[in-house]
């Protein structure tokens, strides 16, 4: 029995356009009503986060940051995983090298995070790796398709699922997770059912159990009615 669902929200429910697909809403809303646990989990802000869980109906249990923050629904104390300082000091490093080159890191609402460093997607992420990597910082470099991360060691969207697991009192054999990139795919493996939706990376879709014929919300839609069909030809 499938207890939660865990699902990615940019490129999951959502387009490229980042328009969320109002049917994904509808079948987040099905669930929730009917006992399940859905979190929501991205790579964005716990600010955003909270606006989306309020707004689409779900209990607030997140997992943002990638995996860096997570919580128990909205009561819940916040979960910091990981040392920013270090991502921080991977982001000084590769400011410098690119600027150099003349081209200017845009930081994304620095303001609101706690465990990574996102920045605009105007540079090579494997470069930008490698730079860190002559630096001797142990950060990873994580393209999402929206922006790009800068991660402390040991942070993702799995480890954070597994220890929001924990608090829930829910097996990850019981979790069906979702999603379409990169970021994804320790979520998707640590799950009890990993799907990654027909626009999915290669990569991840080679990590997952099942890959829907459809992209974006649809195929959201389309997993959650594969393993909750009881629930969706009431």
């Amino acid at each position: 029995m499938l207890r939660a669902v865990a699902t990615d929200v940019d490129g999951t429910l959502t387009d490229r356009r980042r328009r969320i697909n109002t049917a994904a809403i509808e079948a987040i809303r099905t669930l929730v009503d009917a006992g399940i646990t859905v979190v929501l989990a991205s790579g964005n802000t716990v600010c955003f986060m909270d606006t989306l869980s309020k707004m689409v109906g779900t209990d607030g249990t997140i997992i943002g940051e990638n995996g860096g923050v997570y919580r128990r629904s909205f009561s819940g104390p916040l979960q910091i995983a990981g040392d920013r300082e270090v991502c921080l000091e991977a982001f000084e490093v590769l400011r410098d090298y690119f600027a150099g080159k003349g081209v200017e890191l845009e930081l994304y609402s620095a303001q609101y995070r706690f465990a990574d460093v996102a920045f605009a997607r105007n540079v090579d992420p494997a470069e930008a790796q490698a730079i860190i990597q002559v630096k001797g910082l142990d950060v990873r470099v994580l393209d999402t398709g929206f922006a790009i991360h800068l991660q402390p060691p040991g942070v993702s969207k799995g480890a954070a699922m597994r220890e929001l697991a924990i608090e829930l009192g829910i097996p990850t054999t019981e979790i069906l997770a979702i999603g379409d990139s990169e970021n994804d795919i320790e979520m998707i493996e640590a799950a009890g059912v990993g799907v990654a939706v027909a626009n999915a990376t290669p990569a991840t879709r080679m990590a997952a159990d099942v890959v829907t014929s459809r992209p974006y919300g649809d195929g959201f839609v389309e997993a959650v009615k594969m393993y909750y069909s009881d629930l969706f030809s009431r």
